[in-house]
């Protein structure tokens, strides 16, 4: 066994045709012993055993061809951009290729050259395609890993190419293959129809056929999701296990906190409040994940929860992950539950040393009841009297070890964690597994629909002439900006130039002075201090500035109902879920409300971003199309919940699997929650090597 695990665990340099220099290039792809290279997954594969003819090429779709370079040439155009560009011919037709700021690849091309392109194919005046992978292939050359079969395509670095990958994970696979331990249980490949680990690996890189590589790349899949899911249940089993703080529910303590209420809950916010009850009523901490869209009224749920661990003797507190929401959940929590004879207090990083002691030993002695505040309330000065509700808001912006400190502040205190990224629920079981999952899905009563559009640079005059309208109405406006200032410069190739971002500061100035002199213009953003910050919210607020200026500080926290439009400068440069988040700061009040996305897109994936946001204001459906656009690892922050990036599979698109992965792996636990029987010894050895260090709470055995 050991010499087994030796054999894996051989570092890429002892490899043929390796040494310092590429081994330092393969460290970058994260490759640096043999296992490495043996779970290294090819991003694509193309079909050399039969290539696209370019007549038979279709427009917009990518596709790989081969033929011969007939012209090679390079040139500046207009903005001053080098092109390299060549003509491919393989008999049927012509094709051609460009490159931009390339310019080493004349070096690298000749006439005559046989070469393999895969790229999307497009017709201007000519059928081309732009930045194509390529390859070269030497005449008469006989090539059995990247000619004539299904050939893999993997993720590289400079200096790396596809042909030299191949052949060392060709070596790999032979020199290790054998060293590679089945890990999981006979029982389970029998039912689940999974192949052998070691087919699975030589299919998953060198697939003989389609069927093949379909069956190794399920198996690969499904061993990731499983094992992810055994942690999940594991940490769902040992916080069950854990004897909570038993609250009593007084009759008419819910009629008494709805009638203090100047609205009606949803019927989402009931079905929380009842969860929430049922939980914090039970002998185990709860451990809840409250979903909800942007607006959705996920404090009122949250103060709930607090109101009823005070009136239980408790104390309460919420963590947000900025000044500027901590701010807006004290105000709002106070307006809330002060009439309801609850102290609320707001603890943030921007409080005077004096006034900081006092709030202390008021904590201490138990006369603050509910504590707001931002990582402030995590300092080890901060001691509760008697915690027994920790709110987390926003969660996937706290590290496992934020989380795990405000725990410890209490003896196993109720645990109510936030997010309005919302997620199909079913997908939010999947990530969020060692937690209980409520979901807000509609919106309060009176909420009008906010109207979105994506316009281009050359109607700015237009937005602005629109915003003033609105301005004439009595309503307010927020302006969005990328950049705090102008600081940032890029280089264009001749020398340096200005960076395309709007910055808060200038275009506050040029508000200010020019476009909306006759207004008032406000500045808010991260570098101001706390008392600044506090000021332009309330004067916002009290409708004293009119175009509130402002950067991504305002992503989550201000809610002014008068507000009815924003406009978001360079709405590319900001991701899909920010977006959402930004827009729902406005149709909060009774007046329609207007999004203005103003972006000239760069890329194909913001395009889809912005039409996504322009389409659909279901944060759900958002959430959808930025997992599919961003990916799974980015998506759920799994760095921030303490989960190990997902390295193979997409959660989204291979959804099923992970159904059947957590479905198995529960039921596992269940049985044998310590993994101790015969068959499930290598699973728990691949458990603990998988996870160590990366999620607390797992206990195996």
């Amino acid at each position: 066994m050991q010499e087994k695990n030796n054999l894996l665990k051989t570092p890429v340099r002892y490899f043929k045709g390796v040494g310092p220099k590429r081994g330092e290039l393969l460290s970058k792809l994260g490759l640096q012993t043999a296992e490495d290279i043996l779970y290294y997954l090819p991003a694509r594969y193309e079909d050399r055993s039969n290539f696209t003819a370019v007549r038979d090429l279709k427009i917009g779709e990518h596709q790989t061809i081969q033929g011969e370079i007939i012209t090679l040439t390079s040139r500046l155009t207009k903005a001053r951009h080098r092109v390299f560009q060549m003509a491919i011919n393989d008999r049927t037709g012509i094709i051609h290729a460009a490159w931009f700021n390339q310019p080493y690849l004349k070096d690298y091309f000749k006439k005559g050259d046989k070469i393999v392109l895969y790229g999307k194919v497009e017709l201007y005046d000519k059928l081309q395609m732009i930045q194509p992978e390529y390859e070269i292939f030497k005449v008469g050359e006989v090539d059995s890993l990247n000619m004539g079969r299904i050939v893999p395509v993997y993720p590289l670095t400079g200096g790396i190419t596809q042909r030299y990958l191949r052949t060392l994970t060709d070596a790999a696979i032979s020199k290790c293959q054998g060293a590679l331990d089945e890990t999981l249980p006979t029982y389970l490949k029998a039912r689940e129809k999974l192949v052998d680990i070691k087919f699975a690996i030589k299919n998953i890189h060198f697939p003989v056929s389609f069927p093949n590589l379909e069956k190794a790349y399920r198996r690969i899949v499904f061993e990731e999701f499983f094992t992810l899911q055994l942690a999940l249940a594991i940490k769902k089993r040992g916080l069950k296990a854990e004897e909570g703080l038993n609250h009593k529910i007084e009759a008419g303590f819910a009629a008494s906190f709805k009638a203090a209420l100047t609205f009606e809950l949803t019927e989402g916010q009931k079905k929380a409040i009842s969860d929430i009850e049922r939980d914090m009523s039970s002998s185990r901490p709860m451990n809840r994940l409250l979903e909800g869209d942007v607006g959705s009224g996920k404090t009122v749920v949250a103060a709930y929860a607090l109101a009823l661990t005070v009136q239980n003797g408790f104390q309460g507190v919420i963590m947000a992950p900025t000044e500027v929401l901590a701010r807006q959940h004290f105000i709002v929590l106070s307006e809330l539950l002060m009439p309801l004879g609850i102290n609320v207090e707001l603890l943030i990083g921007g409080i005077d040393e004096k006034r900081r002691l006092v709030i202390y030993g008021d904590i201490k002695s138990g006369k603050i009841n509910i504590v707001v505040g931002t990582h402030a309330i995590i300092q080890e000065s901060v001691e509760f009297k008697k915690l027994g509700l920790a709110v987390v808001d926003e969660q996937h912006k706290f590290g496992v070890t934020q989380r795990a400190i405000l725990k410890q502040k209490g003896y196993n205190p109720h645990i109510l964690v936030m997010t309005a990224t919302p997620i199909p629920r079913t997908l939010a079981l999947t990530v969020y597994g060692d937690l209980d999952v409520s979901v807000i899905k509609e919106m309060p009563k009176g909420r009008k629909p906010i109207v979105t559009y994506w316009v281009e640079e050359e109607k700015r005059k237009e937005i602005y002439d629109f915003i003033k309208e609105e301005l004439e109405k009595g309503r307010q406006a927020y302006v969005v900006c990328p950049l705090i200032e102008r600081r940032e410069m890029k280089d264009d190739g001749r020398g340096m130039m200005e960076d395309g971002r709007q910055d808060a500061v200038g275009t506050f100035k040029k508000f200010k002075d020019e476009i909306f002199s006759n207004y008032t213009v406000g500045l808010l953003h991260g570098r101001m201090n706390s008392q600044k910050k506090d000021k332009v919210m309330k004067d916002f607020k009290k409708g004293k500035i009119d175009v509130l200026v402002s950067t991504v500080v305002i992503e989550v926290g201000i809610d002014v109902p008068n507000a009815s439009v924003m406009l978001v400068e360079n709405a590319d440069r900001f991701g899909l879920a920010q977006l959402h988040q930004l827009r729902g700061r406005i149709g909060r009040g009774e007046h329609e409300s207007y999004c203005i996305l103003l972006a000239d897109p760069k890329t194909e994936e913001a395009e889809r971003r912005l039409k996504a946001v322009e389409g659909t204001l279901d944060g759900f459906q958002i959430a959808e199309a930025d997992l599919d656009i961003r990916g799974p690892g980015e998506f759920f922050g799994t760095r921030q919940h303490g989960l190990p990036e997902i390295r193979f599979g997409n959660i989204l698109k291979d959804f099923d699997i992970m159904e059947i992965a957590r479905k198995e792996a529960f039921e596992l636990v269940a049985k044998d929650p310590g993994l101790d029987e015969e068959h499930h010894r290598a699973l728990k050895k691949r458990l603990v090597s998988r996870f160590k260090g990366k999620l607390e709470l797992i206990r195996v055995g």
